[in-house]
């Protein structure tokens, strides 16, 4: 049941931290998905933090790697909505966007997550 409660309280902690940083985010790019790039990439980021500091160096309860892996960056990273954006793009006729939205959230939260594993493994 701790389990069950843990992914449901880092889910609700990512939904809404991707809720507000879409908020943000539309406010400076209001015909680009901004904000679903941006919780690809930290989420990604943080994903590769995490799951090396519980791999190599600090393992920890099952419990919080849930909280935090499942939980917060299932949530707060979300490929149906990436999908969905692009979807709407290329209905909307902008291709190009569609195809640079894929290429950037593609190559970017790759990054974000070996720049994560890098840190971490310099901790």
């Amino acid at each position: 049941m701790l389990k069950f409660f843990m992914i449901f309280l880092g889910g609700g902690i990512g939904a809404y931290t991707r809720y507000l940083t879409g908020l943000y985010a539309a406010r400076f790019s209001p015909n680009f998905p901004l904000g679903t790039l941006l919780v690809n990439i930290i989420g990604s980021f943080i994903m590769g933090v995490f799951f090396t500091l519980f791999q190599d160096k600090f393992p920890m309860q099952q419990e919080l790697k849930l909280l935090i892996t499942v939980g917060f960056c299932g949530a707060l990273t979300t490929f149906s909505t990436f999908n969905m954006d692009i979807w709407n793009l290329f209905l909307s006729g902008n291709i190009t966007k569609g195809i640079i939205y894929i290429v950037s959230n593609l190559l970017l939260t790759i990054l974000a997550l070996a720049l994560g594993v890098i840190l971490a493994k310099q901790l």
